[in-house]
């Protein structure tokens, strides 16, 4: 028998091995362009799931992470835990991702499941496993993210740098999609 919580810590650990894996390789400028409309970039992603971590499994359960970003306590501009500043190494917000995260993962040891926290300006209590269920779907989004992200700078894809779980690369795949794409939008008009 699995025990349901180092069961969901598990996957939460995934996620978390997946987004740092997406900076192994880059320059400087690659891992800090902004490759969507929006500025998704790969080191702000884990600057955010940073904060995210330490609000969620550290605040939420009276348990302050010391290093809490700023963006969480309003003292930031909008959208600052997105993106990386000249002046931020990659160094330290990976550090800091890492520290947050082991920091979660003491609350998650010595807690129960059922514990009962309250995210700071949230209007409800809420449990450890909702909590970590949360934060299971939300850093797996963003690795999600740094996946696109991360094609659209040099091609590497999947989930680690062996490849598996990826099919094997053909390029004549894009132009199938694209010509299906086209017959579907031709039939529909």
């Amino acid at each position: 028998m699995t025990d349901a919580k180092d069961d969901l810590r598990v996957y939460l650990q995934d996620a978390r091995d997946v987004l740092l894996w997406k900076l192994e390789g880059l320059s400087e400028y690659d891992v800090r362009r902004p490759l969507t409309p929006t500025g998704t970039n790969l080191l702000g992603l884990v600057k955010h799931l940073t904060g995210a971590e330490a609000l969620y499994l550290g605040a939420a359960f009276g348990r302050p992470f010391a290093g809490t970003p700023l963006w969480f306590t309003g003292d930031a501009a909008p959208d600052s835990d997105l993106w990386a500043r000249a002046d931020e190494s990659r160094e330290d917000i990976v550090s800091g991702y890492r520290r947050a995260w082991a920091h979660a993962d003491d609350t998650i040891a010595v807690l129960s499941l059922d514990a009962v926290g309250r995210v700071p300006g949230a209007p409800r209590e809420i449990t450890l496993h909702r909590v970590l269920t949360h934060m299971i779907a939300e850093t797996h989004r963003h690795a999600g993210h740094a996946d696109i992200v991360r094609e659209l700078i040099d091609g590497t894809v999947g989930l680690r740098p062996d490849g598996v779980h990826v099919a094997p690369y053909d390029p004549g795949h894009a132009g199938r999609v694209e010509e299906a794409a086209k017959e579907a939008a031709a039939r529909c008009s």
